[in-house]
């Protein structure tokens, strides 16, 4: 029988730049969860300091981003629940310019208090992970639809190549990847200008059948409605 596993989310109302009254009402949460059965507690984004860039002593606090990820776990190790706590935005110093960069992390932190968190590994061994995963899925998703993909992105300002945002605004499209010159390998703000010839998703389609394959009555993964008992051929 697959288990069986009680959640709390959590919906509350987060004040901008309250760290310390945001984690004690998000603990209060966790631990009154806790006490109800609650194996994991999943919390909101951004939820510690909110999203306010441009306020006054905001990358200061997001200085504080390990002291709060501690909390959490012995938070977890103390009531015995699994919890992710939401996204933490976390300050860190470029080693070669010397500028502090914030990155938004989700961690899941194990109830005997530990980390298994794929992020902070990824940006450890590459800075540039998050870009590589947007640049990766999001080709590979104009090949397993046999569709082009037309991704928008926010930008930074002009001049300003090591902001927060992630930008690589682009279109992928199957056979020729990444289009968009001005704008696909840059988090700055720009525009580009794509022509899509719809012919290459045809093609792609002609070549893969997926969409053909998605509509077929007899099509492996399609959910049928249906109760599979552990001796049934799938």
């Amino acid at each position: 029988m697959a288990p069986k596993y009680k959640h709390l989310l959590q919906l509350t109302h987060h004040q901008p730049m309250r760290i310390e009254s945001n984690y004690i009402k998000a603990a209060q949460f966790v631990q009154d969860a806790a006490s109800k059965g609650a194996q994991l507690a999943v919390l909101p984004e951004y939820h510690l300091t909110n999203w306010v860039p441009d306020a006054v002593k905001f990358s200061d606090l997001c200085g504080q981003w390990e002291i709060y990820l501690n909390k959490y776990r012995d938070l977890a190790k103390e009531h015995n629940i699994c919890i992710v706590p939401g996204t933490i935005v976390e300050r860190h110093q470029d080693e070669n310019t010397k500028y502090y960069k914030l990155v938004n992390v989700a961690y899941f932190i194990d109830n005997k208090g530990t980390l298994t968190d794929c992020s902070a590994h990824g940006l450890s061994v590459n800075p540039h992970s998050e870009a590589l995963f947007l640049e990766s899925t999001i080709t590979s998703r104009a090949f397993e639809n046999t569709c082009a993909v037309v991704f928008a992105n926010a930008g930074g300002p002009k001049g300003s190549p090591n902001s927060n945002y992630a930008g690589l605004s682009r279109v992928a499209v199957p056979f020729l990847g990444a289009l968009g010159e001005e704008t696909k390998n840059t988090s700055e703000e720009g525009m580009s200008v794509v022509d899509l010839d719809m012919r290459h998703v045809e093609e792609a389609e002609a070549n893969y059948k997926i969409r053909e394959d998605l509509v077929k009555e007899d099509w492996y993964y399609k959910y049928r409605g249906r109760t599979v008992t552990g001796r049934e051929k799938l």
